[in-house]
């Protein structure tokens, strides 16, 4: 653009004043037309980030509900604590406890509040008081009393079970109990009849032997007949006033002459018997005058 100029000075161009617009004009006309060529994309590009903005959104929202959905099992592994007490299968009717049967003792006690006697004996043994059925053991009428004086009652009988020793010439073994008021202290450690097997023929004196705590004097006894023997071991001991003698006998049938039979080990025999004479204890009792007599008490020719 050309300015006038005051008379006397000449003309001058300005052209900060004239380029400036030229260029302004023409630099403005491509940016106006980018920036209408650019908004719509702008616009669009907004549009979209808007929406995936919302949609991350919204995934957000719904995620949390999710979360917490899982969560919450979480809290709970305290549940099981509470329920814990409530399992008891061990009382529970569904699981019954089976009950465990007490397994009975191998040995019997005997007491007899009269005598004092008592003692333990096999529980298959077979137990007999006084002398009722002394004539059903084997041997058992062979073997008789052994006091030095009469007078003497039979107490308690144990028998052992008569296939004890299958395949032997076995036939009967039994433990007594006998007692005697008639008999001292000093005539106790006697007996009627001693053995009588050694070389010489001479009897054998009675020997000394102490059976648990208690001293008793023991001799011993044997018979044979062509179809039976019969052994007899006695023990005596004193006390309440009265002599006790334990006799351990045992009887065999003779058929070891039979190659299929063998004879029994009297040793073993007489090992089970000693244990049930090593059981006894003799208790305390009332001592009675020797005149009365004993109710049912029979002795070798008579009552006591």
């Amino acid at each position: 653009m050309t300015t006038l100029s005051k008379p006397g000075n000449q003309p001058s161009t300005n052209h900060k004043s004239v380029n400036p617009p030229a260029n302004n004009t023409v630099s403005a006309t491509p940016r106006s037309s980018w920036s209408r060529q650019r908004n719509p994309v702008m616009i669009a590009s907004f549009a979209m980030l808007g929406m995936l903005l919302a949609a991350s959104a919204c995934s957000k929202q719904s995620a949390k509900p999710a979360l917490v959905g899982v969560s919450l099992p979480v809290s709970t592994p305290a549940a099981p604590a509470t329920l814990s007490p409530a399992v008891t299968p061990a009382t529970g009717p569904a699981t019954p406890v089976a009950k465990t049967r007490k397994k009975r003792p191998s040995s019997v006690t005997y007491s007899d509040a009269i005598s004092g006697v008592s003692f333990l004996y096999p529980r298959k043994a077979k137990l007999i008081s006084g002398d009722k059925a002394l004539p059903e053991l084997a041997g058992a009428e062979d073997i008789s009393m052994n006091f030095s004086q009469p007078g003497g009652v039979a107490i308690a009988t144990v028998a052992l079970p008569g296939d004890s020793y299958p395949g032997t010439d076995f036939a009967s073994a039994f433990f007594r109990v006998n007692r005697n008021r008639m008999v001292s202290e000093q005539e106790c450690s006697h007996f009627a009849f001693v053995d009588t097997r050694n070389a010489d023929g001479e009897p054998i004196d009675a020997e000394k032997i102490k059976i648990g705590m208690t001293d008793m004097e023991t001799t011993s006894s044997f018979s044979v007949t062509a179809t039976r023997q019969t052994e007899a071991q006695y023990y005596h001991s004193y006390a309440n006033g009265a002599c006790y003698e334990y006799v351990l006998g045992l009887g065999t049938q003779g058929f070891a002459t039979d190659g299929d039979i063998k004879p029994v080990q009297r040793d073993e025999v007489f090992a089970k018997l000693e244990t049930i004479l090593a059981s006894v204890k003799i208790n305390a009792v009332e001592q009675q005058p020797v005149a009365e007599s004993v109710a049912g008490g029979s002795i070798a020719g008579g009552k006591e």
